[in-house]
């Protein structure tokens, strides 16, 4: 059963380290877990999730930065985990902004900024992605340097990797293409049992 609220969280999320910028704007229930939001993040960029994650932020009761997130014993930083904690109980306007790791191989760095704490629309199904720009870059390319690269080699129909970074990419890639009707959410809770039964 769905918890009820009456506030969704408007969250902008964007890609450090590339130019022009790759972001989404999505708002979600005040309901959710970190969990949650990462799910709704993974969907609203467009990665595949099967890479561990993390958020860091302050904890608003001590001023300390707070690791949440899911990681394994090679990665264990001290995160506690996202399906615990609440976001209500870590952002508001005066607590905004977070970073989110995804991937801590190839080490995609995002800026995770709230905008607004709205009244829920009761004709909405949340969690919705409202804008967007560019698309999400391909898993496992190697983080922001191999998007470079990349991108420089599917530029150049000349280049010697060009047919072969194609195949890769299963035949073509788009870097400005990004559709918001295409964006469609997961269940995080099923997401959640897949992941650990």
């Amino acid at each position: 059963m769905k918890k009820k609220y009456a506030q969704v969280y408007q969250f902008k999320i964007a890609l450090k380290g590339i130019k022009p910028p790759i972001w989404r704007r999505i708002q979600v229930p005040e309901t959710y877990t970190f969990w949650d939001l990462h799910v709704a993040i993974q969907d609203a960029m467009g990665w595949d999730d099967y890479h561990l994650h993390g958020f860091e932020l302050a904890n608003p009761l001590t001023g300390l930065k707070q690791k949440i997130g899911i990681t394994d014993e090679v990665f264990d930083r001290g995160f506690l985990p996202g399906w615990r904690q609440k976001i209500a109980d870590y952002f508001s306007m005066a607590n905004q902004s977070a970073s989110y790791d995804y991937d801590f191989g190839d080490d995609w760095e995002h800026k995770i900024q709230l905008e607004k704490i709205l009244p829920r629309d009761k004709g909405v199904m949340y969690p919705i992605c409202i804008k967007g720009k560019r698309a999400c870059p391909p898993e496992d390319c190697g983080g922001i340097w191999g998007y470079a690269e990349l991108l420089e080699i599917i530029a150049n129909p000349n280049h010697e990797e060009y047919e072969g970074m194609l195949r890769w990419l299963g035949g073509e890639f788009d870097p400005e293409h990004f559709d918001i009707k295409e964006v469609s959410f997961d269940d995080p809770d099923k997401r959640l049992k897949m992941a650990f039964g």
